[in-house]
């Protein structure tokens, strides 16, 4: 609780100052927003303590367990299926998938419907967990190989900045977006605790180099999958 409260005076410090300072007017609704804030602080405890406790060490026992088995196909779909299986859970992506649907309708890219909302919305989910899936495994691979993880990051982002060229501009910003909605809540504990967990398991691999960077593929690939998505519906 004492962490969860430290972690979120920043942001309380924040707001107060604005509203106080900046804008001069009384807060409306102290008690609900103080309800509010006490179940944020709650849930950042637990939260926390959720990772603490479970993701990480769930997702550092299956690395070492894998890394024992010695096999490299299951080793890779499992990679896969965390990908691919987190990033369609993600709260996160979810939101912004709907949006992006109701926009996509506003703007006469899509039929008006409940039917044609959905399915841009689920195949925008899809094709990010896809390329989340691929990205971790690709993560995966460069941490057996000891590949250098800069070049393969430049040389995504190169790919990026070429398919930006030719994407239809309304998808430009929903896919930029879809890089960075990836990365949360659930996708982040478990893809770092395998990373982590596969590159101490490694003889010759350190995890402060090598265990790290699974996450920045997988804020990578979002961005040039949803890109061609777009150029295949369009």
């Amino acid at each position: 609780m004492t962490g969860g409260l430290r972690d979120l005076s920043p942001i309380l410090a924040v707001v107060l100052f604005f509203q106080f300072v900046v804008l001069r007017q009384p807060l409306d609704n102290i008690l609900q927003l103080l309800t509010g804030v006490l179940f944020v602080l709650l849930g950042l405890t637990f939260f926390i303590y959720g990772l603490e406790q479970g993701l990480f060490p769930i997702g550092e026992s299956m690395a070492h367990a894998f890394a024992r088995k010695g096999s490299l196909s299951w080793l890779l779909v499992f990679a896969f299926a965390l990908g691919f299986g987190t990033t369609v859970a993600e709260p996160a992506l979810i939101a912004v998938a709907k949006e992006a649907a109701k926009v996509a309708a506003e703007g006469n890219m899509i039929e008006s419907t409940d039917s044609a909302m959905e399915s841009y919305a689920n195949g925008l989910r899809l094709t990010v967990a896809l390329s989340v899936g691929l990205a971790i495994v690709l993560g995966v691979i460069r941490i057996l190989k000891g590949w250098p993880i800069h070049y393969l990051i430049i040389f995504g982002y190169i790919v990026v900045v070429i398919m930006t060229i030719f994407a239809p501009k309304e998808i430009i910003g929903i896919a930029y977006d879809s890089g960075g909605v990836t990365t949360s809540t659930i996708t982040v504990p478990l893809v770092t605790a395998l990373g982590v967990g596969l590159a101490s398991s490694i003889k010759g691999r350190n995890p402060m180099v090598d265990g790290f960077g699974l996450i920045a593929f997988a804020s990578l690939t979002p961005m040039i999958f949803v890109m061609a998505y777009g150029m295949v519906i369009r």
